[in-house]
């Protein structure tokens, strides 16, 4: 009986001991998809990734189905099932860049309001939490779920992670880790820090708004230069005896040709008048 209860104090004070020294390893955080990476940088995070791609799919399989009611034709239908299926995808596209721009114009007077609290006595958390309340309206959503996701666990670095992952933004990433960086080796600098970022961020936002209305006139043209002959095709649809001419082996080699070149002819387009993006960093 003795020997079997040393055993188990034995055993007991091995598994205390080991929990203290041996490393754990953390299996590795699953990156995201680029479904995710989109949905997130758009503000949608709540969308599921499945139920994006179980919509493109509708709305690709809808396209096809109304086209081929009408034309008859399945090569026609078939392309334009592809672009519903893309349409999801540049609809949510199209909400990132906006949303994107948006932020880099408030985020200015959100480091602005930050600083004048932190100048003003307030802790950094508190500070933060603040714009919840006070900050830009864009931003409000994001810095009072920190606020409540710090009063929750108090836990400044999590909780700094957490909202770096809700802006997902890349100006929200360089804000957040300046603040971190200031928390760790100690706020002395914290003033001066955040008004040269303001000044900074107001004018990148203010040159880029200026690159962006030069560079309208390029992205307008390649769209319109783009959707032309598919439009035509649209409505040639409507004319069967026209349009049956595209069931054919010839047929759906234009087709595939044209939709190659308008491919190729977009990115091409899009590339030369692109502006440099910004990237996510340490996400």
């Amino acid at each position: 009986m003795g020997a079997l209860v040393g055993l188990g104090v034995g055993i007991g004070l091995l598994l205390v001991w080991s929990a203290f020294t041996l490393p754990v390893e953390r299996p590795a955080a699953p990156r995201d998809g680029w479904v995710r990476r989109l949905l997130a940088h758009a503000g949608l995070a709540e969308v599921s990734a499945t139920g994006f791609v179980l919509l493109c799919a509708g709305c690709g399989v809808g396209a096809a189905f109304v086209i081929q009611a009408v034309s008859g034709t399945p090569p026609v239908a078939l392309a334009f099932g592809a672009m519903g299926a893309w349409t999801p995808v540049a609809v949510v596209s199209a909400r990132a860049r906006r949303r994107q721009r948006e932020l880099a114009e408030v985020w200015p007077d959100a480091v602005d309001n930050l600083a004048s609290a932190v100048r003003a006595g307030m802790s950094l958390p508190d500070a933060l939490a603040a714009l919840g309340v006070r900050g830009p309206e864009a931003l409000r959503p994001a810095f009072a779920a920190f606020a409540l996701d710090y009063q929750v666990t108090g836990r400044f670095t999590d909780c700094l992670d957490r909202l770096k992952a809700t802006l997902a933004d890349p100006v929200g990433d360089r804000v957040v880790e300046g603040l971190r960086v200031a928390r760790e080796v100690g706020g002395g600098e914290l003033g001066r820090l955040l008004r040269n970022l303001s000044g900074y961020l107001r004018d990148d936002a203010r040159t880029r708004s200026e690159l962006e209305s030069r560079q309208a006139w390029t992205v307008n043209g390649a769209r319109l230069a783009v959707a032309s002959p598919w439009l035509v095709l649209l409505f040639m649809s409507f004319q069967s005896e026209v349009i049956r001419r595209y069931a054919s082996p010839g047929g759906v080699l234009v087709l595939a040709v044209g939709a190659g070149l308008c491919l190729v002819a977009y990115r091409m387009m899009m590339r030369i008048g692109r502006l440099p993006t910004e990237r996510r960093i340490l996400s």
